[in-house]
């Protein structure tokens, strides 16, 4: 498996893997699928230099991705400080994929000058939970019930780490 830099020619599978989470519910706040069009601009959002999109690549296969997003743009104080999202096609689930992100990302963000990193997950998404917790991301914060999908409330847990 190779960890590199998101290119315009991944997009499709970006957007079938977060579709997937969309659809299966409770890991992610979105409720409705995204198309590739719908998805350009995120993906044009994100600068290799300094908020990055990685994909996991196997056999020329994208088996997930990982972001690392600004936190509050344009807000100089908070610079150094970003927020990292992952998402695994359902095909390579618990074989290792976002624990290799995840530990990329963490290795690269001294170049990236990003001291502090977070991620925002629904208190359902307990694997991802798990897997923050196994790289030191401790529990920083709890917004009960803001979210609802399929008619019920859940809530969002911040977890954090300095790198």
């Amino acid at each position: 498996m190779t960890i590199r830099l998101a290119e315009k020619r991944d997009l499709e599978a970006l957007v079938e893997i977060y579709n997937q989470a969309i659809v299966t519910g409770e890991k992610t706040a979105d409720t409705s699928p995204y198309s590739v069009d719908d998805r350009l601009g995120w993906f044009n959002g994100h600068s290799p230099e300094k908020h990055p999109i990685l994909v996991a690549v196997n056999d020329e296969t994208v088996q997930g991705y990982l972001t690392i997003s600004a936190h509050r743009p344009g807000r100089q104080a908070l610079r150094h400080t970003a927020e990292v999202s992952f998402y695994i096609h359902f095909d390579y689930h618990r074989q290792g994929v976002a624990s290799k992100l995840l530990n990329h990302a963490i290795k690269v963000c001294p170049e990236l000058k990003v001291k502090t990193l977070f991620a925002i997950l629904l208190e359902t998404n307990l694997a991802s939970i798990g897997l923050l917790q196994k790289f030191g991301f401790e529990k920083w914060g709890y917004l009960p019930r803001v979210a609802e999908i399929n008619g019920i409330e859940t809530g969002q847990f911040y977890y954090g780490r300095r790198v």
